[in-house]
């Protein structure tokens, strides 16, 4: 089991953000009882991308590289947790501290409350992502770097990188 100091290390700092995310992975270790993930057997998808993150890829093994972490960008510190093996999932969502703590004060909250006080554990909103896929690769014939293909689109009969094929958007107008 991977420790407080483990976050700190891999962070590199203490603060308030890492405790909300430290306390989430050990209240969902608690409630879907996990373990760390060597593979893709848990998932988490985070929406935000503050240090609250660190902690839960330092606990739980959530790994972009691993595609078990996943982001759903919406500002909020709100972390949904997907069991594979027992078909299990949790979304924790942080509720509010008291007004008008320092930030050494907001952090000093965190440390001392109990992971149930500092959640509201609701179902997830989202449905447990696919496993990560490994797709072929191409050559873009513009750059000529390797791509995914699932990134290469198809531009006057040539493959194309995002970076280098015309930007198509109907809906910033």
């Amino acid at each position: 089991m991977k420790t407080w100091e483990d976050c700190v290390a891999f962070h590199g700092h203490e603060c308030g953000g890492l405790t909300i995310g430290y306390k989430a992975s050990l209240y969902a270790i608690e409630l879907l009882d996990i373990k760390f993930s060597e593979d893709e057997e848990l998932v988490c998808i985070s929406e935000n991308d503050a240090c609250g993150v660190d902690a839960i890829q330092t606990m739980l093994g959530c790994s972009i590289g691993k595609g078990n972490l996943l982001f759903h960008m919406r500002g909020k510190q709100a972390f949904s947790f997907y069991n594979r093996t027992s078909n299990r999932a949790i979304r924790l969502v942080l509720k509010d501290k008291p007004e008008g703590m320092t930030r050494a004060e907001s952090f000093e909250y965190y440390q001392r409350s109990e992971p149930r006080d500092m959640f509201d554990v609701k179902k997830p909103h989202i449905a447990v992502p696919d496993c990560a896929k490994i797709f072929e690769s191409y050559t873009c014939e513009c750059c000529g770097e390797v791509t995914g293909a699932n990134w290469i689109r198809l531009e006057g009969g040539k493959k194309l990188c995002l970076d280098c094929c015309d930007k198509y958007n109907r809906f910033d107008v």
